[in-house]
Formats: C-alpha cells, sequence, structure tokens
C-alpha cells in the first residue's frame, strides 16, 4: 500500500559540531520511525517553496537558532502556511521553533523567556489536559525530556490547551484543535545530541546561573518523550474526517 509521507519544513540547521550526526530532519526522522521514503524535506530557512500540504499525511516544523521574534521573511511566510495548514486540518507538530512559530501563526505570544535560558534533561509536569490528548494520554504526570532554548510560548493560542510545562516555561506544550501540537522541548535529541548543546551554550547558561558541566553531567535518556514523535505519526496516518484516533 502505498502511503503518503510526511512533509519535514527545516526551520535551521544543528550546531556544527553535531552535524556529523546528519541534520535535524535526519534527526526528526529516525526518532519518528520513518523510513527516508517516508519524508519529504523542504528548507524553508533557505527559501524553498512549502507546497500544498494535502499531499501529506502530516507536518512536522524543527528547531532552529533562529528567533520567531525577528519576524524574518522567511519565518512570516512559514507562519503564514502553517496558518492555512492547521486550519485546513492538516495534522501538525512543531518543535521548538516549530512550536513557538506554530503558537505565533495561530495568535499566540512568543518572545524571551523571563527566567532565562532553559538546558538539558529538563523534568516536564503534565497539565490536566494532557489525560484527554491523543498523544499524551497514559504518559506518566512526570518525565524527563530534553531542552534548550532562549525563547518560548508566552502565552497560548485563543483555544489551545496547554498540555505540559516545567519548573522554567509554563508551555512546554500545547495542542491547538484536534490535529496541531507544539512542544518546546526536542523529542528528537538523544543524549549525544542534548550533551553537544550543553557543552556549546556554556557560557550562555553560565549568564544565566547554571553550571553547564553540571547540567551535561544530569543528562539522561528521554524514551517518554521520544514516543511522542511515534505517537504523532500514529495519529496523523489514523486520523480521518475530524475525528482522531487516541492512543491506547
Amino acid at each position: 500500500m502505498n502511503r503518503l509521507p510526511f512533509l519535514i519544513v527545516e526551520t535551521g540547521r544543528p550546531l556544527a559540531s553535531l552535524r556529523r550526526y546528519g541534520r535535524f530532519p535526519h534527526w526528526i526522522r529516525v526518532a519518528a520511525g520513518l523510513e527516508v521514503q517516508e519524508t519529504v524535506v523542504v528548507d524553508a530557512e533557505h527559501g524553498d517553496t512549502l507546497p500544498d500540504v494535502r499531499g501529506y499525511a502530516g507536518v512536522l516544523v524543527t528547531g532552529s537558532a533562529a528567533y520567531v521574534t525577528d519576524r524574518a521573511d522567511w519565518s512570516e511566510r512559514s507562519a503564514a502556511w502553517l496558518r492555512e495548514a492547521v486550519h485546513g486540518g492538516s495534522p501538525v507538530f512543531g518543535i521548538c521553533y516549530g512550536h513557538q512559530l506554530l503558537a505565533h501563526a495561530l495568535g499566540g505570544q512568543v518572545d524571551y523567556n523571563p527566567a532565562g535560558r532553559e538546558s538539558g534533561t529538563i523534568e516536564l509536569s503534565l497539565d490536566p489536559a494532557a489525560d484527554q490528548d491523543p498523544l499524551f494520554s497514559g504518559l506518566p504526570s512526570r518525565f524527563p525530556a530534553h531542552a534548550t532554548h532562549m525563547q518560548t510560548v508566552l502565552r497560548a493560542p485563543e483555544g489551545a490547551s496547554v498540555l505540559a510545562r516545567s519548573t522554567l516555561d509554563g508551555c512546554h506544550a500545547f495542542r491547538w484543535g484536534d490535529r496541531a501540537w507544539g512542544v518546546q522541548f526536542h523529542p528528537e535529541f538523544a543524549t549525544h545530541h542534548m550533551r553537544g548543546y550543553v557543552r556549546a551554550r556554556a557560557q550562555c547558561i553560565r549568564q544565566h546561573g547554571g553550571c553547564a558541566r553540571s547540567i551535561e553531567r544530569a543528562v539522561t535518556a528521554a524514551p517518554l518523550a521520544r514516543q511522542l514523535l511515534r505517537r504523532f505519526v500514529r495519529q496523523a496516518r489514523h486520523a480521518s474526517g475530524h475525528g482522531v484516533v487516541k492512543q491506547g
């Protein structure tokens, strides 16, 4: 059976020190359990044309070192495209920058986090709305995830359900409608990715009162966060009409 591929919208590249592991779309594809032929990548940051979403099972939006608040032309075009995709009913999953871009596209507020930089393996706390969410239901109320960011979603879009938060971030995940999710953390990160980011951001971490060496030592696996990508793929594959298929 021929199945529609997933579209991965690339909004940035990993740190130079981590590019030996490939680019973000590769990390996401592997974590999501997708084969190469099941994905199509468009590099929005470098001007690729964003296609008609009707040819895809769902959309995944990568992270980036860019800032949504810079309102770069490519970013604003991507936000407008995302807004149309979501309102058209396409399943969407935004990661870090993609999470913020999705929130911005739907009318939320994105800016620098007043709590400062968040880096390393953090603990997510699920909100009550997560119990009824197709991706988050059945997960423990607290579990680890990898994060590295300065900006955040200060206000989720109107009508969105906040699903998870951390000590430093009040909106680590949200769902808008039945098929659009944003997560501030990085479910595609393995421990070597996270450690690499902590080492590279050591000076910034110190400036925000943290100890990069301690944060690096505390990096641990985050399999439940990673599982969300596979849950999204299953959800998008099985969604039909306006209904959703809940995870068992």
